[in-house]
């Protein structure tokens, strides 16, 4: 029955438009700190489900060419999250709740926002517990992080959006995507900000189930400065800001199709002319690319 289930599971999620669909048994989170823990959200849950949207490539253009970002914010970061992949991740949770097992749908909301009211059980973690999104991807088998500190599937590299089902539904765990199968730590990432604001010479590694992934130290107060593409958390002003549409990127990204890195790769690559930058006094300027 497990293995029916999920197949039946991962069909619908692809039925209602999902791109990617993980599932991590609830073992895998032996260790996560209770604050972060599926489980005080839904002491029950056996299971987690990460879905994912992609983030087509496109939405990148306007700001590749530097002509265009309301694209990017609309579809990239609004849509996408807030209308494509919530209707699934509702779609997905009444599947579960028509066979009868609870589901305990979760926005994206980033792990850096303030707690809020009141423990209602003695010894219980302060409200809001929320799930490191990224972490529950790797653990559902996704994709692996990369030096960047993002996501990277082996579809899609870093461009998709995720959101997480709780449930007590007895389904089998993806496979784990090996560190190193998407990621090559090239460091370009690092070397074309022209804020500085990845060091890729401060690497510490993020283990997640037995698994080590070099991840460089990012100065965020300079991503909030970017003018290449990076927009503020649009879930929680204390979130982490968005850099997928920022230069570093779009540099990996390009990289990682013309490396051949990605299981779904595009006809054309997505970086034909020089890069642009914008540094932090305001000074524009052409950027050579070594890709």
């Amino acid at each position: 029955m497990t293995e029916s289930l999920t197949a039946q599971l991962k069909q619908a999620a692809r039925d209602h438009g999902a791109d990617l669909a993980g599932i991590a048994p609830m073992e895998r989170f032996e260790g996560v700190d209770r604050q972060r823990h599926p489980q005080s959200i839904f002491p029950e849950a056996r299971s987690v489900i990460v879905l994912g949207k992609r983030i087509t490539r496109g939405c990148l253009r306007g700001v590749e060419e530097g002509t265009q970002f309301g694209l990017y914010r609309t579809y990239g970061v609004n849509w996408v999250s807030h209308r494509f992949l919530a209707s699934t991740t509702v779609a997905v949770s009444e599947f579960l709740e028509d066979r009868r097992w609870e589901a305990v749908p979760l926005p994206n909301v980033p792990p850096e926002a303030p707690p809020m009211g009141i423990p209602v059980r003695v010894g219980s973690p302060a409200p809001n517990v929320l799930l490191d999104f990224i972490d529950a991807a790797v653990r559902a088998g996704l994709g692996e992080i990369g030096l960047a500190g993002e996501l990277m599937t082996p579809a899609f590299g870093p461009l998709q959006r995720l959101q997480v089902i709780l449930t007590d539904a007895p389904l089998e765990g993806n496979p784990l995507v090996a560190p190193g199968s998407v990621c090559d730590h090239c460091g370009r990432c690092a070397d074309i900000c022209p804020l500085k604001a990845i060091d890729a010479r401060n690497v510490t590694e993020r283990t997640i189930c037995g698994s080590a992934m070099p991840v460089a130290a990012i100065d965020h107060s300079r991503c909030l400065r970017c003018r290449n593409g990076a927009v503020p958390n649009d879930m929680h002003a204390r979130g982490l800001p968005d850099k997928l549409a920022a230069l570093c990127m779009r540099t990996c990204l390009h990289h990682l199709g013309e490396a051949g890195r990605l299981t779904n790769p595009w006809r054309q690559p997505f970086r034909s002319r020089p890069a642009w930058a914008v540094d932090d006094g305001g000074q524009a300027r052409i950027v050579e690319d070594r890709t």
